[in-house]
Parts: C-alpha cells; sequence; structure tokens
C-alpha cells in the first residue's frame, strides 16, 4: 500500500505542486482585508485596528456585524472552492488508484486534506496583503467541513458548548484546534479502520494533517494564550 501511495505521488507531483499553489492563491484572499477596506471607503486595515488580526473575530469587534458576516462566509467559501478544484483536478485529470473504491475515496479525502493546508498557509501569510493574514479557524472549520463532517460537527459541538460558557472565542479556538487531531483519529481508525474497511495509511495521513493545522492554528493564537494566562482576554462584544 505504501509502495502505491509513493508511486501515486511521482506519477502526479505536477498536480501536487499545482493544487498546492492554487490553494495558497485562493487562501491568500483574505475577505476581512477587502471588506474593512470597503466599508471604511479605504481610509482602515483591519490589520491596524483592534488586535491586529485579519478575521472574522476582529471585523466583529472593530468594523461590525454585517461585515462579519461577509467574512466568516467568505473565508469559508475560499476554502471549499480550494478543496473542490483540488478534487477535480485529481479526478479528471491525474492518474488515479483503480479498483478499490474505498482506497480512491480515502484518497480524495487526503487530496482534500492537502489543499486545506495551503489554503490554510495563504490566510495565515497572504501573497496579496504583505504576508500578514489571519489565524485560520473558520477557513479550518470549512475544511473539516469537506473532509469529514463528522469531525466538523462534533468541533461544533465543542465550540459552541465551550464559547456559550466562557463567552471568549480565542478559548474555544485553541481547544478546538488541540481537540481536532484527536477527533479525526477517533472517526477514521475506529469508524473507518476498525468498523468499515481497513486503510491505516488514511488514518495516518488524516491524523497528521489535523495535528499541523491543529498545531499552527494554536502557535497563531499565542498572543491570546498569553491574554488568557494573564485574564485579560476580552469576552466577545460586536460592534453594532
Amino acid at each position: 500500500m505504501f509502495s502505491t501511495l509513493v508511486n501515486l505521488f511521482s506519477v502526479n507531483w505536477y498536480w501536487f505542486l499545482l493544487v498546492a499553489v492554487i490553494a495558497y492563491l485562493i487562501g491568500s484572499i483574505n475577505p476581512a482585508v477587502i471588506v474593512t477596506r470597503v466599508v471604511t471607503k479605504g481610509k482602515s486595515d483591519i490589520r491596524s485596528m483592534g488586535s491586529g488580526n485579519a478575521g472574522f473575530t476582529n471585523v466583529l469587534r472593530s468594523v461590525g456585524k454585517g461585515p462579519a458576516i461577509v467574512t466568516i462566509v467568505c473565508d469559508a467559501l475560499k476554502c471549499i472552492l480550494a478543496v473542490f478544484i483540488a478534487y477535480f483536478l485529481f479526478v479528471w485529470f491525474a492518474s488515479v488508484p483503480s479498483g478499490d473504491e474505498w482506497f480512491r475515496r480515502c484518497y480524495f479525502t487526503c487530496i482534500k486534506y492537502y489543499a486545506g493546508v495551503f489554503c490554510i498557509l495563504g490566510h495565515a501569510f497572504p501573497l496579496y496583503f504583505r504576508f500578514k493574514g489571519g489565524k485560520g479557524i473558520v477557513t479550518a472549520a470549512a475544511l473539516m467541513l469537506s473532509s469529514d463532517w463528522r469531525v466538523f460537527l462534533l468541533i461544533l459541538a465543542t465550540f459552541l458548548i465551550i464559547f456559550i460558557v466562557g463567552r471568549i472565542i480565542s478559548l474555544a479556538s485553541i481547544i478546538c484546534a488541540i481537540l481536532y487531531a484527536p477527533y479525526t483519529f477517533l472517526f477514521t481508525f475506529v469508524f473507518d479502520h476498525l468498523l468499515t474497511q481497513p486503510c491505516l495509511w488514511y488514518v495516518l495521513v488524516a491524523t497528521a494533517c489535523s495535528l499541523i493545522i491543529g498545531m499552527f492554528a494554536v502557535f497563531m493564537h499565542r498572543e491570546n494564550i498569553k491574554r488568557l494566562k494573564n485574564g485579560e482576554e476580552k469576552k466577545i462584544h460586536a460592534k453594532k
């Protein structure tokens, strides 16, 4: 099985490279920056307002609910678009495994994770905006929905419970980022590998990708972690 994966990568290396570039460029489109500039008629940059983060929460606090809704929807859609393009390219143009339908399903899901990782990198370090972007939480959530809806629902439930109790988005985001890999392993190993059909390589790839994304999200929240430790992190309060 490992040799099959290595062979597929060697045959399709240029498609992997193309997907990485496309996903990164799509991820580099930052709705928070664009929406804020439109609303303020070019007078303000969201990265110089509030917490300085080019993401949904800062737009909600600093600009308002309407722009925040546009931001969160566009942040999610760009990842879904990147994942869809990657899936389309590999299904229709790249060399794909034949015969074993379960193997094909796992393979294409891994392609989704792959595209999502680069889209999140683009969101955090956007080419178009001097490599200063957001933390990628909404984009990562869209990847979860695109790749494994079971993990998405469990993460969403966890996020809502923590947020309702604490009213701090960063705290809920950090905990969910930490739990992303364990949740992914739970579903892929127990419900897919053990109960459905053996596919250990898929478990390892999916868990590794979710671990990388989760660790990256925690790293991007390092300032929030400091404020949480000092009791200085603000609870959510949207600008009307």
